[in-house]
């Protein structure tokens, strides 16, 4: 392996310095630097080392992707434990390095007989040893076709005593150009809201410790030039791949150095290794860009290539929960389903209430079998029902948690998480099962294995709906969070071998646990529990900032949200719905005739992009209005789109004037025009009889760099209102094919 490794791919660079035997350093993360052959690299390297000056040391500072003390930096470490209080710096000295070191001019991977590798992950693995402090490490840090930097580590015990592992902070450098930071925040029904600070010296850091993902999760933790926005400027961002605790922080010292990083936040005495056991930590992704909607699409098309990446027509849902909540009757459970497929939908969901004493919110949770009360025949004449009507079942589960009043509790109350002997206080009057305890994880796995076995299910929707409160595992007490992670995983894991054409949703409390390990093991996620079309706009957008339409469960509600009370059309709600995988959670069985008519256009309409919508690139204007929002997705050939223009507000400007509309090739030509059922402009220049001079049927055909450079006209609308464009080359496309 050479001293110096470039690795490439779809327009990054990666420069990996490995010498002088310490941990490796990146000198250069970023913008593809192009060809660069061992002389360039080396002067890469040496234009990149500081003056050796003001530093707490003599001579310059290296930082490595795991920072040592023993280097002498003296910011975040990136081991921070200890053996009874010795060993709490480490001096890794780095054993063998293996990986790609020679590339071809596009970037490409060159293997030893000069094969060029297609779709190939440039992958490093960096072993090192610390035989002072007894510690073994091993990197692997990535590249992905899609230019996303993937690395994670492992730490072993090689020494002769139990070593406490309190911290494995992996980090990543970025230019000082990088001056503001974007991140997120959140709450129940608001989650993924953004935050922008300056990036100023010192450490900012995100922690959550709810034991899940969490609404208030870091979530994509961005930092970029002055003013970056979707379309422009330099952005790099990084994700903590982990549904437990976790931390993610932005450091910048007087030094010059600005680091991204993050690890697993890990509670006292959590993770102890005994001679020979290792931890590993949780995968951190970090993506850069010209704008968000760059640094979005890296991880987009990374997570399409992956094998187990949802392949399918993603089908129309309809669930059950805001149409019926508790109230299991089969008759009206038939009538919904009737309902349901005579407006397009392809899957039932039935939601909470059909398991053990399970009434009510306040027990039962435990008890995984059918109720002989709400369901004295068994579920199967509902299953028969539904897919007698040609639609696919699925049903709602929580095996994660327990309600003190089910049998299972009465049983075996010591299963309940508890840091010794006192219970953790209830919330939504449930508690957490340890299924980091064998006996547990084997009756669940039995339960679930049980009803997947006996009933047509093709879909879970997996909830999750309390945060983790003094979670210890009994009967020690000792800290839990980490056991409990990485049983659901085993947990997900044996279940999708046992059954693997179950599609299951990551739900937690609506959007509460949403990230890349989660989504190793689930088809989708709950963006939230609140289905207003106004509130669900910026979070659909957010969610998209990490994960494809594809993966995101997005649902049209009643005209009166059950959250907010705010009531809109049907064309705001479906029109929001339609960029995601769509549903509907309503009652449709009190619908009126008209809305019914209008939702079985949107379900057509659905059905028609959906294969645009799953497979191409999602793209958000930088509209200078924040009445108004244009967003949209691009074919991967830029011979097809489809845009929303959204009025979130009343704007200050009457009419709204011109809308660029962005991601189209700009050499090629656009027929664009409104596209039905999302083509009627709810404003009062329509009421008045003063209509737009462009917005027909037939529309307009221009080139790609007049659409986003000049733009169109935007309609005026009512707020909460919004209209739909398609804009096609000439002659359009016939099918879709997916490019990872």
């Amino acid at each position: 392996m050479a001293d110096v490794t470039h690795l490439r791919a779809a327009g990054v660079s990666l420069v990996l310095d490995f010498s002088g035997g310490t941990l490796p350093r990146v000198r250069h993360w970023g913008a593809d630097l192009g060809e660069l052959d061992s002389a360039a690299l080396a002067a890469v390297v040496l234009t990149q080392q500081p003056h050796p000056i003001g530093y707490s040391v003599d001579g310059p500072v290296d930082v490595a992707v795991l920072p040592e003390q023993s280097a002498g930096w003296l910011g975040t470490p990136g081991i921070i434990g200890n053996r009874g209080g010795r060993d709490f710096s480490t001096a890794f000295r780095v054993v063998s390095v293996d990986g790609p070191a020679v590339h071809a001019a596009d970037g490409s991977a060159v293997h030893a007989t000069g094969e060029v590798a297609v779709h190939a992950v440039d992958e490093v693995a960096v072993h090192a040893v610390d035989e002072v402090a007894g510690l073994a490490l091993d990197l692997a840090i990535e590249l992905t076709p899609s230019g996303l930097v993937r690395q994670r580590a492992v730490l072993s015990n090689t020494g002769s005593s139990e070593f406490a592992v309190d911290a494995v902070n992996l980090t990543l450098p970025v230019p000082g150009q990088a001056v503001e930071i974007l991140d997120f925040t959140g709450r129940w029904t608001r989650e993924r809201s953004p935050q922008r600070t300056q990036w100023t010296q010192g450490l900012r850091v995100r922690e959550n410790r709810t034991g899940r993902t969490g609404y208030d999760s870091a979530y994509l933790f961005a930092a970029g030039t002055a003013g970056f926005d979707n379309r422009s400027g330099e952005v790099w961002a990084v994700h903590t791949a982990w549904s437990g605790n976790h931390r993610t922080f932005a450091e910048k010292t007087y030094h010059s150095v600005s680091l991204l990083g993050s690890g697993e936040l890990l509670l006292s005495g959590e993770v102890v290794l005994a001679p020979g056991e290792s931890y590993t930590s949780p995968w951190q992704y970090a993506s850069y860009g010209q704008g968000l909607d760059e640094v979005s699409g890296r991880f987009h098309r990374y997570l399409r290539s992956r094998p187990s990446h949802p392949t399918s027509p993603r089908p129309v849902v309809v669930n059950t929960w805001e149409a019926v909540y508790f109230d299991h009757d089969l008759g009206r459970l038939k009538a919904l389903a009737d309902a349901a497929a005579s407006v397009g939908a392809e899957r039932f969901v039935l939601d909470d209430g059909w398991f053990g004493s399970r009434r009510d919110d306040r027990r039962g949770l435990g008890d995984w079998y059918v109720s002989d009360e709400a369901w004295p025949d068994g579920l199967k004449p509902l299953t028969d029902h539904v897919t007698g009507l040609g639609l696919q079942f699925g049903i709602w589960v929580e095996p994660e948690m327990i309600n003190p009043d089910s049998d299972l509790a009465r049983a075996h109350p010591d299963w309940i998480m508890a840091a010794g002997d006192r219970l953790p206080r209830t919330a939504r009057f449930q508690q957490v099962l340890d299924l980091a305890r064998p006996e547990a994880f084997a009756h669940i796995l039995e339960r679930l294995d049980e009803l997947l076995s006996t009933y047509p299910v093709s879909y879970l929707k997996w909830d999750h709906n309390r945060d983790l409160v003094d979670s210890g595992h009994r009967p020690t007490g000792r800290a839990g969070v980490h056991g409990q992670t990485l049983a659901i995983y085993r947990l997900l894991d044996e279940l999708r071998r046992r059954h693997p054409g179950v599609e299951i949703e990551s739900c937690s409390s609506g959007g509460a646990r949403v990230d890349l390990e989660i989504l190793e093991r689930t088809d989708r996620v709950w963006v939230s529990d609140c289905i207003d079309a106004l509130e669900r706009q910026p979070m659909q957008r957010w969610t998209n900032a990490l994960i494809p339409l594809e993966l995101m469960g997005t649902h049209v509600g009643s005209g009166t949200s059950h959250t907010t009370h705010r009531q809109h059309p049907i064309d705001f709600r479906a029109g929001t719905a339609l960029f995601g995988h769509f549903g509907i959670e309503w009652d449709l069985t009190k619908a009126s005739a008209s809305d019914l008519e209008r939702l079985t256009s949107w379900v057509a309409l659905y059905k028609e992009l959906r294969p645009l919508l799953h497979s191409g690139v999602s793209v958000h204007g930088d509209h200078a209005d924040p009445a108004i929002e244009v967003h949209g997705v691009v074919a991967e050939d830029g011979s097809d789109a489809v845009f929303a223009i959204v009025a979130l507000a009343t704007s200050e400007f009457y009419p709204p004037g011109a809308v660029r509309l962005p991601g189209l090739s700009p050499d090629r030509t656009y027929h664009v025009r409104p596209l039905p059922p999302g083509d009627v402009p709810d404003g009062n220049a329509d009421n008045w009889g003063v209509h737009l001079p462009w917005w027909t049927p037939e529309g307009v055909t221009l080139p790609g760099r007049v659409l986003t450079t000049a733009g169109v006209q935007a309609p005026v609308l009512h707020p909460e209102r919004l209209v739909l464009l398609r804009a096609t080359t000439t002659p359009p496309r016939e099918s879709y094919v997916h490019v990872p």
